[in-house]
């Protein structure tokens, strides 16, 4: 059975205006993730305020969720921060909001210097799989990372304790 962590959201919350996972950013997604051997994941309510056409989530909130899942692979998985450097999105069908929480993944495929690769998906509250992305980070060696991007180490996205470790 695999091990299920809650990730920790390190960062200074009052500071922390991140579209993606500020929690008090009051127009952003507020994405929290867990984590298994391979891979990052989220689940998000989306709001009708992120509809494209009635009842379909915009394709840019999309791209958006791909990326932020992608981000935090690189906190977590790569021990890093970096940018997006390409990224490419399959819209493989729509995401009806009406359909429930989506789920969004991300898995670090390649790890080099300056350079990591990650492969992300995104699933409707059916399950069904409607979004792929293929992501190309610069990262960043972590030194940099710290004292450049505020990146705390990978230590500080996880609890201390793993008392929030799911079965």
């Amino acid at each position: 059975m695999k091990q299920i962590k809650e990730i920790r959201n390190p960062f200074d919350a009052d500071h922390n205006m991140c579209f993606g996972c500020g929690p008090k950013n009051r127009t952003g997604l507020k994405l929290s993730f867990r984590e298994d051997d391979e891979k990052l994941y989220a689940s998000w309510d989306p709001l009708p305020e992120y509809q494209g056409y009635i009842n379909v989530l915009h394709g840019g909130i999309i791209a958006t969720l791909l990326d932020e899942a992608g981000a935090w692979c690189i906190y977590v998985k790569a021990g890093t921060t970096g940018m997006t450097s390409v990224m490419t999105v399959r819209y493989l069908k729509p995401v009806h909001i009406s359909k429930g929480k989506i789920r969004v993944e991300a898995r670090l495929l390649k790890q080099e210097r300056t350079k990591a690769i990650i492969a992300a998906s995104l699933y409707d509250g059916e399950g069904k799989l409607c979004a792929e992305g293929d992501l190309d980070y610069f990262i960043y060696p972590e030194m940099i990372a710290r004292s450049r991007y505020y990146y705390p180490g990978k230590d500080a996205f996880y609890y201390p304790d793993e008392q929030n470790t799911l079965p």
